[in-house]
Order: structure tokens, then sequence, then C-alpha cells
């Protein structure tokens, strides 16, 4: 039991690699690599030997390092708006003095401490719609197979929540990395990566 891995629910994780020496052949820009792995049904392995993977996926791409900075100012950028559209939420990082953080460099949250983002979908108005379609257009083209043949978004393709706005502005976080469970936004980012 030691060595099982257990999933109860559909979830992708995702891990960033920024190497120092190996880099994809010809490409003058610096790029990290994305490495994924999702399951599309729960599971349990208890022995990786016998495990016989047909519902667990995983991946890597390699993406302009540029490409994901601007990103995740622009997504961080749309959580700010979010959260000025979703009435009474804070994050954790606004609702802390930053005279504590800097008296507390020890500071650790555990999971079960952490403040919980907002589930409810959020009603954008027009101006934070259309920043929306850009940025996840943008998402859509770094994630796809074929990034030239991607094309803008017309409509958002899941449900728009501030946690949701949150997962992505973590899934592009180079220090971190992040896990995403089921729900819209999974099935988005699934749909990407087949």
């Amino acid at each position: 039991d030691s060595r099982a891995a257990i999933a109860s629910d559909k979830e992708i994780n995702m891990q960033w690699y920024i190497p120092s020496m190996a880099k994809p052949s010809n490409d003058i820009e610096t790029k990290v690599m994305l490495l994924y792995a999702y399951n599309i049904n729960p599971l349990k392995i208890s022995d990786i030997t016998i495990f016989s993977p047909k519902s667990v996926f995983s991946g890597h791409l390699w993406i302009p390092l540029a490409r994901i900075i601007s990103l995740r100012e622009k997504l961080s950028d749309l959580k700010e708006h979010f959260e000025i559209l979703t009435p009474g939420s804070k994050s954790f990082s606004t609702s802390v003095p930053a005279s504590f953080l800097d008296q507390s460099k020890t500071l650790k949250i555990s999971p079960s401490n952490k403040p919980k983002l907002s589930d409810a979908k959020v009603h954008l108005d027009g101006k934070t719609e259309e920043i929306a379609k850009r940025c996840l257009s943008e998402v859509k083209a770094l994630l796809s197979v074929f990034p030239a043949l991607s094309s803008p978004l017309t409509e958002i393709p899941f449900d728009i929540t501030l946690q949701s706005i949150k997962d992505l502005e973590d899934m592009f976080d180079l220090a971190s990395g992040c896990t995403i469970t089921e729900g819209s936004l999974f099935d988005w980012i699934i749909s990407l990566l087949h």
C-alpha cells in the first residue's frame, strides 16, 4: 500500500520543468516543458508491476517561457476582475496584511485552512468577458497539439467561477504546478490535450 496511487475523482496534475541543458532542437527562444498526467476514471493502483493504464494518460509540451509569463500576468489581472465582480470574495493574498506576512517568514497554510474560493458562476460584464475570451484563447493555443490551427474562442468553454480562474492561474505558475479535478474546466483542458 505504500506504493499505491489513488484518485477518487477525475483529475489532471501539471508540473513545469525548466531545463538547464536539455532544449528541443532548432529552437532559438527559451522554452519550458509542461508535464501532465490525468485519469478519466477513478482509480486505485496498488501494484505498479501489474498496472494496465486504460484510463490514465500522460504527456508533455514544450512552451515558450515568455508566453507563459505573459499569460500568467493576464490571468492574474483577470482574477482581480473576477474578485471585483464576486461580492464578498477575497483571496488569501489580499486578506492578510503584508506586515503579518513579513513578520512570519515560516507561515504555512494547511489545505484545511486555505480560504475557499467561490464555486458560484460569475456573471461577466462585457469587458471582463472579452478579457476572459482572449486569455482562454491563448491557453487554447498554448495547449493545442497544432497551435497554428487554433482559432480564437467566440464563447467561454466552461463554467466561469472564481475558483476556475484561480486554477488556471495556478496552472501557469512555473514554481508549483497544480491539480485540477473533474468539472467543466477539467473537461476543456483534457479536450485540448487530446
